[in-house]
């Protein structure tokens, strides 16, 4: 999240603003960066709620700030169909692996364990399915022969960081079509 913020500040993703950062947890450290970067926050609490119910105010909030785009940063649940109507082709997600490979959790650890010699991120707009819509742009690391799962982490999130705010600058450029599960630059 720090990362778009600072690539949207420093020209990197042009015409664009940070509209709000949103968090179901009051205590995230992304709303506390947030908030020392003087940026609307609002926590939006899961409990008590079903997904439907809670991915229907997130949307509301959403809206009430004028969002176009949604990135997600450590997000870890799926969305709703309403949410992901409502933001059809407008939610982008980053994930830290070479998609369709090792999609979910613990994909580092996924990658050490099939002995795979490149891994990497990908950032994808999200569908219904678990990371697996449309690709926007990957990034290769190489696997070292030493790794460990944190060493191989870093070096992803070091891309990730690079890659995200390269992928959101050429969605709010428009300058690409989604042709069936692939995005084409135009």
């Amino acid at each position: 999240m720090l990362a778009l913020v600072d690539a949207v500040r420093e020209g990197h993703v042009p015409e664009t603003e940070i509209a709000i950062v949103i968090s179901d947890q009051p205590n995230a450290a992304g709303l506390i960066h947030a908030q020392s970067r003087n940026l609307k926050t609002v926590v939006v609490e899961k409990r008590g709620r079903s997904r439907d119910e809670h991915d229907r105010h997130l949307v509301t909030v959403l809206q009430e700030h004028r969002v176009d785009f949604v990135c997600l940063a450590g997000y870890m649940r799926l969305l709703s169909s309403h949410f992901l109507s409502a933001y059809d082709n407008r939610i982008l997600n980053i994930h830290p692996s070479l998609l369709p490979a090792f999609p979910g959790l613990d994909a580092q650890k996924q990658a050490l364990e099939h002995g795979v010699r490149f891994s990497g991120c990908t950032v994808h707009f999200v569908d219904q399915t678990l990371d697996g819509g449309p690709i926007i742009a990957q990034r290769i690391v190489p696997v070292l022969d030493d790794d460990t799962e944190a060493a191989l982490s870093a070096r992803i999130l070091e891309a990730e960081h690079k890659l995200y705010a390269e992928a959101l600058a050429t969605v709010v450029s428009g300058d690409y079509e989604i042709v069936g599960r692939r995005v084409v630059l135009t």
